[in-house]
């Protein structure tokens, strides 16, 4: 895969961040707009996204471990929040957003367990397979989310279109919303 470029501030935060989750011995992947830069198509993002395996009884030790690496809760009680939400709002010092979504989900664990390790400069990042990102993509199913699914379906020809159409229609039954079957059965057929 070719090597592109983030911006600086995005680098420092992405080594600060591999490092808090190597010292914390956590399985991640990153996603968001910086997966989907380095899986399909460069484009802008303002924050930090990333899926990570942890028991709940090990979140306190790993949000106190982040303050090494120069991360701080965004919001008052974000353990709390956490616990709620399964999402962990952070701040790097240089002032960046980062999101971490606590996975339990079967396909969350399958995605972490298929990431696959692209270098970028002295980074080594996490990063689900295309198909993995498609599906998180789908299921989100915000207008940036389509285009963005059709900026990695363009880097990525030969994909498993069946993983692909069989978690989406998964998801989308249980959510009861079948207009996230619908739309990717579009995307695919373009």
């Amino acid at each position: 895969m070719s090597v592109k470029k983030l911006q600086p501030s995005f680098d420092t935060v992405l080594q600060d961040l591999i490092t808090w989750f190597e010292k914390s011995e956590v399985k991640a992947v990153i996603i968001g707009g910086i997966a989907v830069s380095l899986l399909g198509k460069p484009r802008t993002t303002q924050d930090i996204d990333a899926l990570i395996l942890l028991e709940q009884d090990e979140w306190a030790k790993f949000f106190n471990l982040g303050k090494q690496f120069g991360f701080q809760a965004r919001i008052s009680n974000a353990l709390q929040f956490a616990k709620k939400n399964r999402v962990l709002l952070m701040q790097h010092s240089s002032g960046i957003d980062l999101d971490l979504s606590f996975g339990a989900l079967p396909f969350e664990e399958e995605s972490v367990s298929r990431r696959k390790f692209v270098k970028l400069g002295k980074l080594k990042l996490p990063l689900p397979t295309p198909e993995d990102l498609i599906i998180m993509k789908a299921v989100a199913h915000r207008p940036k989310d389509l285009i963005d699914i059709e900026m990695i379906l363009a880097a990525h020809p030969k994909l498993d279109k069946k993983r692909i159409k069989k978690w989406v229609h998964e998801f989308a039954e249980v959510l009861e919303n079948p207009e996230i079957d619908k739309d990717l059965t579009l995307l695919l057929k373009k």
